[in-house]
């Protein structure tokens, strides 16, 4: 190891090796390794010692002066086989986690724009959302359930406590899946996303006459835009839809309350956020099974894909599959980004996966915009913006 000692004072400085003291005085190497208090006494005390001997590159002022106010000793440590200093691989690691993080959100992004686009286009073809919501629980625990089997990713060690708390975590992720799957089987994607943008407003009113939590009057205020600007998107919406406005206000609140649910519930639980999000996709996929059964049943849908499969051929089995596919690897990447980002930067991450939904879908699907409609989609996810910033 290399080792910097400086004293506080004002004299000439002396450099050289351990080479050289062991050639001018003999005791010098002792000094180095155990270094006395510099206040003039005589005591035995070490201040630094090592075990394994130290070389020393630099020592400025190694005499001996009277006691300073601050500390007269400045000592860096460097490792014998590295020109770097120990605290250089700590920076390396934080440029390194924000790639990653950059990497998260790219993926993330990348990911939800592709499942809203082939998900459109499946519920265009096959207008049956109870069934596609259940696809794409089941292809994402089948995945998983796969990667547990052949130790691609590690089994989470779960308890029946477990699977009590997350219950009620997937009832809430159950019922915000469909709503938000039905509200864009009847209107745009963009449309869907943009009353989507509001769930801050009704996360902020939740808390507030339900759990009985106070905001800063920033937050209060940072929701007049969200509800404005849904509002005027909605108003202006040339497709308007009740019932796919209204899923994806259910959505909205479904989507509170699990997160309410999830924070209360699984305090404590070491599970990592992939492995948590695989279990709640296997707990919905019960859950959710029977209900589609019987609001849309096997007749309908042996009826709607012989439909499909006649006017869109086999391609529309490629749609099913990479909608499930895409859905659960979105939602995947979301959670893990959660174990190395904090909910603020979360946000900020989801607002702006929000605008590019909203942008590639009007795109795509060429809808049909009007000026004040996009300008109450603009205002809508400033605020979501907005929010993000002063609820921190």
């Amino acid at each position: 190891m290399i080792c910097s000692v400086k004293q506080s004072v004002i004299t000439p400085t002396i450099n050289g090796s351990d080479t050289i003291f062991r050639r001018k005085n003999p005791s010098a190497i002792q000094r180095s390794l155990i270094l006395p208090s510099l206040n003039g006494n005589k005591s035995s005390k070490p201040v630094l010692s090592m075990s394994k001997p130290l070389h020393v590159s630099k020592v400025e002022s190694f005499a001996l002066s009277k006691p300073q106010k601050r500390s007269l000793i400045t000592c860096n440590a460097y490792e014998a086989d590295r020109s770097e200093p120990i605290e250089a691989p700590v920076v390396k690691s934080e440029a390194a986690k924000k790639v990653k993080i950059g990497i998260y959100f790219a993926t993330w992004w990348a990911l939800n724009v592709v499942f809203n686009i082939y998900n459109k286009k499946v519920l265009n073809a096959f207008p049956y959302p109870w069934l596609t919501s259940t696809l794409s629980l089941a292809c994402g625990s089948l995945m998983m359930l796969i990667s547990w089997a052949t130790r691609i990713a590690e089994t989470p060690k779960t308890d029946f406590e477990f699977w009590k708390t997350l219950f009620p975590v997937a009832v809430a992720h159950t019922i915000g899946h469909v709503a938000a799957t039905v509200s864009m089987s009847k209107v745009a994607v963009s449309f869907t996303h943009i009353i989507k943008s509001g769930e801050p407003a009704f996360s902020v009113l939740v808390s507030r006459f339900l759990l009985g939590e106070t905001f800063p009057s920033s937050v209060y205020l940072s929701l007049v835009p969200i509800i404005g600007g849904c509002a005027l998107a909605a108003v202006t919406e040339l497709n308007f839809n009740m019932i796919g406005f209204m899923g994806a206000m259910i959505s909205n609140l479904a989507f509170v309350f699990r997160n309410i649910f999830s924070k209360k519930g699984m305090k404590g639980k070491s599970v990592s956020g992939m492995n948590y999000y695989a279990c709640l996709s296997m707990l919905s996929l019960l859950i959710l099974t029977p209900f589609a059964i019987a609001v849309e049943g096997p007749q309908m849908w042996a009826a709607g894909w012989q439909t499909a499969l006649s006017e869109i051929g086999p391609n529309f089995v490629w749609w099913i599959a990479a909608q499930s596919v895409f859905y659960h690897l979105y939602n995947q990447v979301s959670y893990m980004s959660l174990d190395e980002i904090s909910p603020l930067t979360f946000s900020i991450g989801n607002t702006m996966k929000r605008i590019s939904v909203i942008v590639s879908s009007i795109i795509i699907f060429h809808t049909p915009v009007q000026p004040v409609n996009a300008l109450g989609a603009a205002i809508a996810v400033l605020g979501t913006f907005l929010y993000s910033q002063a609820k921190q």
